[in-house]
């Protein structure tokens, strides 16, 4: 069975969460299953491996756990976004728009060197309003933009287009509803 269906068939829909109408895509269950869970992180290591990264960013708090582990596996460093009031140095925000609302993220100041080739990730892209407002924190330190990288993509919503065209980055997925 291809990785994608596996996915498919381990996450878990969540309806009317956070809000009525929205259907909340799960992947504890993903993460219950180390079998499943190693075979995303191998197949994220051969998508990213032989690019030139020194960097993943990732948001809170799903991003994290696939977004650590990859930087822990390229040997580059992790570095975290925040939700505002989070971060305990000095940062960065911005503000940006959910499919359900808004919200702003933050970014230490000193977390990008520049030039520095950073792969932003997530579990879920949806509007690709936390990847974008994660990359252009990034653009403001002097940062370049990788690439995108998704567990799950919400194909209905225009996420993966928005990203492209704001930023001139294709997004990487595995799996696409």
């Amino acid at each position: 069975m291809q990785l994608s269906e596996k996915i498919r068939r381990s996450i878990r829909d969540v309806k009317d969460y956070p809000k009525p109408g929205v259907i909340f895509k799960d992947i504890t269950p993903v993460l219950a299953d180390p079998q499943l869970r190693n075979e995303i992180v191998q197949s994220l290591i051969d998508e990213f491996g032989p690019q030139k990264i020194d960097a993943i960013a990732s948001t809170e708090a799903r991003g994290f756990i696939f977004g650590s582990i990859l930087a822990y596996e390229l040997d580059v460093p992790f570095i975290i976004v925040r939700k505002a009031g989070k971060l305990p140095y000095e940062t960065r925000s911005r503000e940006y728009n959910l499919e359900y609302g808004t919200a702003k993220v933050e970014m230490h100041v000193d977390a990008v060197k520049p030039g520095w080739r950073v792969l932003v990730h997530d579990d879920l892209l949806a509007t690709g309003g936390t990847a974008g407002a994660t990359a252009e924190l990034i653009q403001h330190l002097d940062g370049v933009i990788a690439g995108f990288s998704f567990i799950i993509n919400l194909s209905f919503l225009p996420g993966a287009e928005n990203l492209e065209k704001r930023f001139g980055v294709k997004s990487h997925f595995l799996v696409s509803y």
